[in-house]
This record gives C-alpha cells, structure tokens and sequence, in this order.
C-alpha cells in the first residue's frame, strides 16, 4: 500500500491561491481534528498542515495571510434565514426596542412625522408582549399615527397590526375566508381590529403598500449580505423564494461579482397547491449560480404560539392552537411524499408538539420507499416537543432546525405571552436543543434573521447561556437545554452540512472541501460564550474569496 502524501507534498505540485497561516485551526475533522495552517485554491481547500508545511504552498503569487493565533473554523451557516425576503420585511421602523405601549406610541409618532406627503408608516420586530393583557387592536396606536395608512410587522413573522387608514385603503371590512389557517381578527360587531395573522391575511395589504424598487432591494440585499460577512456567516439556508424574479436578481448580481455568502434557497409549497404546482416546484431545483441555488422546498405545519397558529396537542390557554395550517393535513402529507420521491428535500415549520409529531409520521410513512434517503427532510423551529417524540428525529433521519436566539422572546419564569399560551407543562419543554441532540438528532443552529439578529456569535453564545449574550443578569429558559461549545459550533457547521446533504464537501476543514472558513480572536468551542458573542471576526472566505477582514 502507498503511504499517503503529506500535506506539504500534495500541496506543492501547484501553489495556493491563498495560505492562511498563524492560527489554531479547529478542523471538526475526526481524521485531523487540529492543525495551523490551510493552503486554499480554486476555491477549495488545498492542503491542511502545519507551520512548517507553509512554505511548500506557497509561490510568488501566493497571497499568505496570518490569522495572528485566531481560531480558525468551517465556516458559520445560518441554518434558517430569509435575506432576500427579510430586506422587505425588516422595512421602516425598527421596533424591536420598544417594551410597552407608550414607548411604542412614541416610535410610531416619530416615524409618522416623518412622512411625506401620503406616505406610509411601516414598521416590524414588535414583540407581543408590548401589549401586556390587552388584545392586539390599532385602537392601540390609532391617534399616534396621525392619520398615516400603517403597517407593523410583529416579531415572529407571521402577524401584523394595520391601522384603520391601511384597511381601508386594502378594502377590508370585514372577516375573509382563506385556503389556509389564517384570519382577519375581527370584534364581536364584524370589524377588523387591524391584527392580521398569517401570511395569506398579511397579503391582503400588499397590493396597496409601497414596495423597493429592484435597484433597490439589490442594494439593500448586498448590504446585508455584507453585514452577514462581516461577523463571520459564509452561508445561508434560506426559508422562501417569494418573488419569481429572485433567481434572476441573484444571478444579475452574479454578473457583476461574487454574492459574499452561499445562499441555498426553499421555495415555499402552501395549501391549496395541486400536481402542477408541485411538478414546478420541482423543476426549480435546477436553478443555481455560482454561491446560490435552489435546494429543497418549505412548507408551513402550523403557524405561531402568540398569534394562536402553533397546532398543539391540547388547545392553549385561549382555546386555540387545535387546527394545522393546512386545513387537511393529509394533503400535506401527500405533497410531501410527491416531492420525496422527485428526490426534493422538505423543510417544514413546525413549532407546535402536533406539528411536529405530524411531521414525523408523514416522514415514517416514507421508511419503506428506496428513494428516501436520510436528512432528506428537517423541521424548523420545534418551540415544544414531548419527550416521546424526540428519539423518533434520529431513527427517521430527520435533521432538528432550532434558533437559540428566540428564547429572548420568553422568560424564564413564564410570564411572557409564549408561555402564558402553552401553559407551565409546554414552557417547561421549550426549545429541547440538548435533548434533542443527546437523542442522535443532526440539529442545525440559525437565527431566523429578521426575526432574531442575524450573527452568528450570538447563536453560538446563546445556545450554551439559554439567554441573551452580554446581560448576565436575565435568568436563563430551560437552563438544562444548553448546548456545549463544540456542540454549537458544530450546529453551524457540520451539523448545517449534514442537514442539507453537503456533508462531503462542507462543515469540515479537510483536502478537497469547500474553502468557506471563518477565524475568530477566541476559540469559540472553550472561551466563555459572553466572549464568543463580542469576539472579533478576523477572516471570513466563502469559496476561497475573502469576504471580511478585520482588525482586532
């Protein structure tokens, strides 16, 4: 047998593009777990090695970067975000700060003087427990807006307040009917409140709203996407592809240059949809760029436990939460099962226990089919799983999908509007990261950006403290849930791989695989995770193209 050649030798029969050269590089390679240098080319990585093995890589050409004793990882993936959607969605006023009512009359007051001439206030981040006992109405906001048509966004995505002037100019008056679980909230006199929850009643006011121009959302795309480089992301699972022209503006930007991080697109696949439907969501599998593509579809199992949406096993403490989004989960056990053996991988938002076991049984039913393979199929969010049901995500390979950062929407002693819905036995299970992936689940780590902050630092501190990063003095949610630092940083890296099927050329930093790396000032496995959140990002490189450097 031929002994292997040594990371120097396969190396220096071409020279590298770029070495990178000084640091502790945290490979998550069970073959290598440690190493101090990385020769990359072509935008794959050429050789992993030591100090010594540097000046074999190298020629005239070479760029040699020295990470001055950074830790250098696989690159951080956000496993669940929507930057193309989001730059709409995280659209005016930023109310993500306000904690009561008066704080959010003032911020909508500021905004509605603002205005010009017919201009509309739109806003989004507003938490639900803003409005404490009282029911999400615009009588809330009404007279602080100033006779502006209004438009606000709550936190979770899947709910908004329009006030009176909104409504009307939408011609809403009334209750509506929907293909899916969602409502025009309206009093006991037939009229709308202004709360709108679900996707399908929030789209009513979109024909009437102001929207970006395409040169403007490809500005503010590249932005963020820049701002995403910069504290470290080299990738992105994104949960939509809601505007037809997205690949187009992807590839656009691609004709220019490079896209700074690797976007991997789901399209969404809502009740109502028929064969055609589903054979076109097939077909825009094909579609892909340099550091995009389409891969996999998202689908929607319930909706949200502060807007009553979440399909629980037992009603929540209004009464609601018993129906699935889709009115007859069947049929989305039957476009799941389509899309399967079109050889698609599924993605599904489930954040009730109902959801979730529905989700799994949908995915059992697949067991026995030759064209099923594992982590074809994943769950997004999980809030509340009973302990029954998490040895069933590692025997049927279905990959968990979890956003540490969300706990910072409910409070450890259950008196936010999450746990007051699900009431003390549900709260006492929320987010199971450390169940989940004690039981064999692939658990992939994400923001959920805009609904959460978009850095990864966060996520990976976050997910160990059970709290946010930074203010020790919030007690931590399900303390027990807390994940350890290699366990973290591998839900944004190998775990995230692993999820999506790439676990042959991503998630580890080996020969052959793909140059996304990201180098931070601490080891974010083994320094405290307050550290990890404000460490400063030295490198990040998606597909070999450096696209940070920082300073400190």
């Amino acid at each position: 047998m031929t002994p292997a050649p040594s990371a120097s030798a396969t190396a220096s029969r071409t020279a590298a593009d770029i070495v990178l050269t000084g640091a502790r590089v945290r490979t998550l390679d069970p073959a290598r777990p440690w190493a101090e240098a990385v020769a990359v080319k072509d935008g794959r990585i050429a050789a992993v090695g030591d100090e010594r093995d540097v000046r074999d890589w190298r020629d005239a050409a070479t760029e040699v970067i020295d990470l001055a004793g950074a830790t250098l990882t696989p690159g951080l993936v956000d496993g669940h975000s929507h930057p193309v959607w989001g730059v709409e969605m995280a659209t005016g006023t930023d109310l993500s700060g306000c904690r009561d009512l008066d704080a959010l009359r003032a911020a909508l007051a500021t905004a509605a003087r603002a205005l010009p001439p017919g201009g509309w206030v739109t806003a989004w981040g507003l938490d639900h427990n803003v409005f404490g006992d009282h029911p999400v109405h615009r009588a809330l906001i009404e007279d602080a807006l100033g006779g502006a048509p209004a438009f606000i966004r709550l936190y979770d995505g899947h709910s908004a307040l329009a006030n009176g002037r909104a409504l009307e100019a939408a011609g809403i008056d009334g209750p509506r009917r929907f293909a899916q679980r969602a409502s025009v909230v309206c009093d006991e006199a037939g009229r709308p409140t202004g709360h709108l929850i679900e996707h399908a009643a929030m789209d009513l006011l979109l024909p009437v709203m102001p929207r970006p121009s395409a040169a403007d959302r490809r500005a503010r795309l590249l932005a963020l996407l820049g701002e995403m480089a910069a504290v470290g992301l080299t990738g992105a699972h994104v949960m939509d592809l809601q505007h037809a022209d997205v690949p187009e503006l992807l590839a656009d930007i691609e004709a220019d240059g490079d896209l700074p991080l690797r976007l991997r697109l789901a399209p969404w696949c809502m009740p109502g949809i028929g064969k055609d439907g589903l054979d076109h969501l097939v077909e825009l599998q094909r579609l892909a760029g340099r550091h995009w593509r389409v891969g996999g579809v998202k689908f929607f199992m319930d909706g949200t436990v502060e807007g009553g949406t979440a399909w629980l096993e037992h009603a929540d403490c209004h009464g609601q939460g018993t129906e699935a989004l889709w009115p007859d989960p069947a049929a989305y056990t039957h476009a799941v099962h389509h899309l399967a053996r079109a050889g698609v991988r599924t993605a599904t938002h489930a954040i009730g226990d109902a959801a979730v076991r529905h989700v799994l049984d949908t995915v059992e039913l697949l067991a026995d089919d030759p064209r099923s393979t594992r982590h074809q199929h994943r769950i997004e969010h999980i809030e509340t799983v009973p302990t029954e049901q998490l040895a069933r995500f590692a025997r049927l390979g279905v990959a968990a999908s979890m956003q540490p950062t969300h706990t910072a929407y409910t409070r450890a002693d259950h008196t936010d509007a999450w746990s007051r819905r699900v009431g003390e036995e549900r709260a006492g299970r929320a987010w199971r990261c450390r169940d989940l992936r004690d039981a064999g689940a692939v658990l992939v780590l994400g923001s959920d950006w805009p609904i959460a902050h978009h850095d990864p630092r966060q996520v990976l501190a976050t997910a160990r403290l059970r709290r946010p990063a930074g203010d020790p003095g919030v007690a931590p949610v399900t303390p027990g849930q807390a994940l350890t630092g290699l366990t973290a940083l591998e839900g944004c890296t190998s775990h995230a791989a692993l999820a999506v099927g790439e676990e042959a050329e991503a998630g580890r930093i080996a020969p052959g695989f793909r140059a996304d790396l990201t180098a931070l000032a601490v080891d974010p496995v083994t320094a405290p995770a307050d550290d990890v959140a404000a460490a400063p990002v030295r490198l990040t490189m998606t597909g070999g193209l450096v696209t940070h450097r920082g300073v400190g």
